[in-house]
């Protein structure tokens, strides 16, 4: 390792005082399991949970529950820490996938992991780690929060590289004041090294990277079971058609692969893609060029405000925004009305054009280093 235990820990500074009861979120995956031995060798008395929460083809080559909890329990037993599992299928249904497949119905591209946090790995998953006599809970996010007299502050993590506050830009301040992130503070390189010294079984596994709870498989086909496909046409800005597209739900903004436009239609040899969807008339809109007009915007509106700060931004201040994750912060203004800022939408106008701002992704506001919060773009 390019740094001992001692060295590792002193990284990580808890944030409250062990011994106190912590019930750890594990995956299965490295993360979450490296977490639980950081809150071990802190002090703390640590409880794991592993969480099932999608049942539909559930025996599929892209559902890895079975092995997930097999790598849970021996992980916990390496540990030393007693787990348990607990099924929220039902409520990741109907608060998550049902939001998920209308988000889809109407033309935008929702982000599940962002509701499924609100809603599952910070709401049931809290909710029933507090029946069990947690104090705190914790979790693998790459992300830190920092306790202060004005409440508590999401912060982003120091890995950059790996940072997840985005998709936690929804909790309220009562879910990120129980929360512990023991991974915030130290490098994803890192993590790795640990899981191999201390022996994890799943120390090589690989991340995940599909849909929250439900892995990682041929999308279209997925949501081709659970949306009908209605065909139309693809038409360029001068309204030609060039080709018909499956259904509008299949398709995002910015997309280029899969649109199943072949060869040049202006012999320029640029690629094509998506710039917007007529849901009245059935139309994909398409362009050629990545930095085609119609890819950039200026400004943009979200709904569904969620302030994470515990407060709205100030109006006519000036902010970064990811309006997508692993997008770097784009300098922004809150150009909103003193009414709609402190209600549910906001409006930003960026200094620079922002590429494919898709409706449906969430817009995430940072002061800094400091989440505030964000919004569905519309």
């Amino acid at each position: 390792m390019t740094a001992n235990f001692e060295q590792v820990l002193s990284l990580i500074h808890p944030k409250i005082k062990p011994p106190a009861k912590v019930v750890v979120g594990m995956s299965g995956g490295v993360d979450s399991s490296v977490a639980a031995w950081i809150l071990k060798q802190q002090g703390y008395e640590v409880i794991g949970l592993f969480m099932k929460n999608w049942e539909d083809d559930d025996n599929s080559e892209y559902c890895s529950t079975r092995q997930d909890w097999i790598d849970v329990v021996s992980v916990a037993d390496l540990l030393g820490i007693d787990v348990e599992a607990v099924n929220f299928a039902n409520e990741y249904k109907d608060r998550v996938f049902a939001d998920f497949l209308r988000e889809y119905s109407a033309g935008r591209t929702p982000n599940p992991d962002v509701l499924c946090n609100a809603e599952i790995k910070f709401k049931s998953f809290l909710d029933h780690a507090m029946v069990l006599g947690a104090d705190v809970i914790a979790t693998g996010h790459y992300a830190r929060t920092r306790h202060t007299e004005n409440g508590v502050e999401l912060l982003k993590a120091l890995d950059l590289t790996k940072d997840q506050s985005y998709f936690l830009h929804r909790l309220n301040q009562e879910q990120v004041s129980r929360v512990l992130f023991p991974l915030g503070e130290i490098p994803k390189t890192l993590v790795r090294e640990i899981a191999e010294a201390i022996g994890l079984p799943n120390a090589k596994k690989k991340d995940s990277t599909g849909i929250c709870f439900i892995g990682e498989r041929p999308f279209r086909e997925f949501l081709g079971k659970y949306l009908p496909t209605k065909p139309g046409p693809m038409l360029t800005p001068e309204g030609v058609s060039i080709g018909e597209h499956i259904g509008l739900a299949f398709y995002t903004i910015g997309q280029r692969k899969g649109i199943g436009i072949g060869g040049s239609q202006d012999g320029s040899g640029d690629a094509w893609y998506v710039a917007g969807k007529d849901m009245a008339n059935n139309v994909l809109n398409v362009v050629q060029g990545h930095d085609h007009p119609l890819l950039q915007s200026a400004n943009l509106k979200a709904q569904n405000a969620s302030w994470v700060a515990g407060r709205s931004p100030e109006v006519c201040a000036h902010y970064g925004a990811k309006t997508r994750y692993r997008q770097a912060d784009a300098g922004c203004l809150i150009d909103t009305p003193i009414r709609d800022i402190a209600a549910d939408e906001f409006r930003l106008t960026f200094d620079q054009r922002q590429w494919a701002i898709t409706p449906g992704q969430s817009a995430v506001l940072y002061d800094g280093e400091i989440c505030l919060g964000g919004g569905i773009i519309v």
